[in-house]
Order: C-alpha cells, then structure tokens, then sequence
C-alpha cells in the first residue's frame, strides 16, 4: 500500500512539473545554432583546437535546451555555403539564432572571411572564390526575431597571408579580423580577441576563448554583454593579458540572456518536508519492512532516512527473536520427547546442548530487540522535538513579517 502511495504522490508531482514547464512562455522560444570547427586544413598545417571546440561549444548549447544545435566540423566551401544555406532555412520561424565558428579566417581590404578547410589562398583576389564573407555569415542569421549572435574563434595567425601573392601591392592584409559593425539591430558579433590581433590556441584541449564561453554563456537569466564581459576577464588572466576578446554591436536595455531565467513560482509552494514527513508517518502506521522499503526507495537520504533505518533495525531485531524463540522452543521440545522416549544419555545430552544454545540466542535477540527499540524511540523523540523547534521558528518569523 505504502508503495501505491507514494508512486500516485510521484506521478501526480510529475504532472504539475510538466503543466509548469508547459506554461512557461520563456521556454516557447526557438532557439537554433550552427557550430562549425575547420581544424583539417588541406593547404596549411592543421589547428589542434577548432573540432575540440566545436564539440565543447555545442554541447554546451545542447545542455542549454536550444531546439537545434547543427555542430559541423572540417567543412570545405561548398560544405559552409550549404550549412549556412540550411541553417538560415531553420532561423525564420526562430527568436534566437547562433553561428559558432573555430578554424581560420582572414581579413582583406576590410573585410572578414571564414577560410573553408580546402582553400588554397595562393594569391591575393582567391579569398573571394575560396572564402566566404562575414556578411554571408549574417544572412543566415537575419530572419531571427529576437537575438541574432556570431562567435568567431577565428582569430588565429594566419598561415595563408604569409605564403599568399598578392597581385596588388595596395591590397591591405589584416592582421587578425577587421572591426565590424552589425547594421540590423539586435546581433552581436564576439570575437576570440579584438580587431587588429590574434587569439590562442591555448595549452588544452580547448582554447581559452572556448574554455570562458562554456562556462559563462550558459548561465541562465545572465544577460549576453555581461556573460561577454566574464569571458574577457578569463581570457585575459589565462592569457597573461596577451589576448582580449571582444563584442561589436549592441542590444536593448533589457536583459537579453542565452538561457531564459529560470522562472520565480508565485504564490504559496509545497514544502517538500511535509510531503516527506506526511509519507514517513504513513509508513510508521503500516509499521511493516515493506513500507520503510518502500519510503527508503523514495527518500534515501537525509533525517528521515536515517530514522526509518533504525525502524527497519527494529523489525529486523524483532524478526532475529522471533526466529530465536521458534528455534528455542523447537529444541526443548527435542530435548523432552527423547527424555520422555527414554533415549540414550548422548542423545538427551546432546538434545540438551542444542536447547542451551537456542535458548541463549533467543535472550540475545530479545535483548537487541530491546536496544532497537529504545534506540527507535529516542530517534522518534528527537523527530518530534526537530519537527516542534521548526514550527515555533516558522511561526515566530511569520510574526515577525506580520509585524
């Protein structure tokens, strides 16, 4: 019985947790991302990090809860235009959209280019067939209603423009990516270290930039430039101050968070102790192993755990002499049919023994029984006198903010 209850109490809170989240309108936002992590260039050594960093940024969005996380990894140009070409399918009907990029990029005469993993860059003017522009970037992400964010990790010191030709002498190389400026409102673009510099790859397995994203983005109800600023500062110390990431564009004055925050319950709420006490004094009426089995499987651990432990001690005592006794009375019983039968001096002797032992064991049990016992009633005492003290302190500070 104690088990049907308190499976029907754990069904019955289950639907009121799926009806809150439900009719929870933060959780009504759509939120998409495209990760992309270009390490396996073909033309240039291979980067350590940007697939490492992939994975570690989708699945941080993944935990997240956003609707659609794409991670895409080592994609050549045709690859990026069609994951950017599905992914700005995917972000018309969305309220947030994130295009997360790792690997090479490059600036030429002011403007921003992922690099695909199988360019070649031999001159100048290839980066406009073997790349893709930032502003390609930005399409993708336009149609979202309410945030539109672009995290480039491509800051790194480029291989390319050392070796490339350049077919112009005015033709300007950056060094790093140029400075951008969103011109729809509401997007942000992050940078792994500001305009005019390079970012590292750092000494782990993820970059540092990476590293600070994961733990700062997620943080539910943290607005978006304070998240970015909590990125910089742990870039900044792990970097020696070598590298500042940086965000261009602006948002609103409201708070605009990744991740809603979680939402306040109005009103008065359950307190989870008094179901948990209102089970526990139901099993204390059944009194029986099942139901302190039973309550255990649902409350393993804590105050109440521990007494209905020392509950389950005392039917385990009281089990230990009862058997005790049956054996005892069994072996006297022996011991007076082979006198009564005239058995042999052995065997009565024997049968004698064996009641003896019996007989001892049963006063053992008793005697623990006894000790769990007393040691039940102390704890249910203890109970009684914690459950007490908790109510005249939650009455007194009820007065208190009466008054």
């Amino acid at each position: 019985m104690m088990k049907q209850i308190l499976q029907a109490c754990s069904i019955a809170f289950g639907a009121l947790a799926c009806l809150a989240l439900c009719c929870s309108p933060a959780l009504a936002d759509k939120r998409v991302a495209l990760v992309i992590g270009n390490s396996a260039y073909k033309s240039v050594p291979k980067l350590g990090n940007p697939a490492n960093d992939a994975g570690l940024v989708g699945g941080m969005l993944r935990k997240a809860g956003f609707d659609t996380v794409d991670v895409k990894q080592d994609l050549n140009a045709s690859e990026m235009r069609k994951a950017l070409r599905e992914f700005g399918g995917r972000t018309r009907d969305a309220d947030v959209a994130v295009i997360y990029y790792a690997g090479h990029g490059m600036e030429v005469d002011g403007t921003n280019y992922l690099i695909p993993t199988d360019a070649a860059l031999e001159t100048d003017t290839d980066v406009y067939d073997e790349a893709l522009p930032i502003d390609r970037v930005l399409v993708s992400i336009e149609p979202a209603k309410q945030l539109r964010l672009v995290i480039l990790d491509a800051c790194r010191d480029n291989p390319f423009a050392k070796s490339m030709k350049r077919t112009v002498a005015s033709r300007a190389i950056g060094r790093g990516l140029a400075k951008v400026e969103p011109t729809t409102p509401n997007t942000m673009i992050a940078f792994a270290a500001k305009a005019g510099s390079t970012a590292s790859d750092g000494d782990s397995r993820n970059s540092p930039f990476a590293t600070a994203l994961a733990d700062h983005l997620p943080k539910p109800g943290l607005d978006l430039r304070k998240a970015f600023g909590f990125v910089r500062d742990d870039v900044l110390k792990s970097t020696a101050n070598k590298q500042e990431p940086f965000v261009y564009g602006s948002l609103g004055g409201d708070d605009v968070p990744l991740v809603p925050a979680k939402p306040v319950a109005s009103g008065p709420q359950p307190n989870p102790q008094s179901e948990l006490r209102r089970d526990y004094e139901l099993a204390l009426q059944l009194g029986t192993r099942d139901g302190w089995e039973a309550f255990l499987a649902q409350y393993p651990e804590g105050f109440y755990a521990n007494l209905a432990k020392g509950q389950l001690n005392k039917i385990g005592a009281e089990e230990t002499r009862a058997s005790a006794e049956q054996k005892a009375r069994a072996a006297e019983q022996e011991k007076t049919r082979l006198i009564a039968e005239r058995a042999q001096k052995a065997e009565q002797d024997k049968a004698a023994a064996a009641a003896k032992v019996a007989e001892d064991a049963r006063i053992a049990a008793e005697r623990q029984k006894q000790i769990e016992q007393a040691r039940a009633e102390a704890a249910e005492h203890q109970r009684k006198v914690a459950e007490a003290a908790a109510a005249k302190a939650l009455a007194e500070k009820q007065a208190a903010e009466k008054a």
